[in-house]
């Protein structure tokens, strides 16, 4: 099975050098960081150590990023594609078993789940979490814990669907659209790390905007 691991970076220079060792070290797949404009230099890191990447003259955001990776693994005839994020909070040691549940036929998109076998620490972040969760349900029926988690592998069959449908997302929302096309998504426990530098754009005013859009999208969008 032909994998890629698309690493989405925005001013992640002093991450995305970790971020690709992490990758390289505990996988043999194929992998592409997309830069998107970052401010910093990140590009230069990775120009500097050789890295498979494409740099975006444009900052268009993640979902474009992600989407540009996706038209790639079509292109180049991969049978799934891997959003993993570019800074360092997630452990590839777990990437083999988002595959083998594809590969398996247990599901078409595999979602590293903090929470699939463990239970959720209480924190405002947790409680958006939670009615996001709680929103996928009454519109699917299907209950999904870490619903924001950035790790997610996909079989073929769906990267084509972001390139038919461009409206699709990296988040949430996404989820609802596939889970309503009878498409099968499993969690599979994994273990996140605490961003080692930099910042997440998510502040915490951000953070309630991206709650309030998500569960807007999902009940009246998806």
């Amino acid at each position: 099975m032909k994998v890629l691991i698309i690493i989405p970076a925005y001013n992640e220079a002093l991450n995305i050098k970790k971020t690709v060792k992490d990758v390289t070290n505990n996988t043999k797949y194929d992998y592409i960081v997309i830069n998107d404009c970052s401010k910093d230099n990140t590009k230069e890191v990775c120009e500097k150590n050789n890295f498979n990447y494409i740099s975006l003259p444009v900052n268009y955001g993640l979902t474009s990023a992600i989407n540009i990776g996706m038209k790639y693994a079509y292109n180049n005839g991969y049978d799934v594609a891997i959003q993993f994020d570019g800074d360092g909070q997630h452990d590839a040691k777990y990437l083999k078993n988002l595959v083998k549940t594809i590969e398996n036929g247990q599901a078409d998109v595999a979602i590293g789940s903090r929470f699939a076998e463990q239970r959720k620490p209480f924190s405002m972040r947790m409680i958006g979490s939670t009615l996001i969760s709680m929103c996928i349900f009454l519109r699917t029926g299907k209950r999904l814990k870490d619903t924001t988690s950035g790790m997610r592998a996909y079989k073929r069959e769906i990267i084509k669907e972001f390139l038919d449908n461009p409206t699709l997302t990296p988040e949430p929302d996404t989820m609802v659209y596939l889970l309503r096309k009878k498409y099968k998504i499993k969690e599979v426990q994994v273990e996140m790390r605490e961003r080692e530098f930099g910042e997440s754009y998510l502040n915490p005013i951000k953070s309630i905007e991206y709650m309030c859009n998500m569960i807007f999208s999902i009940i009246f969008m998806r």
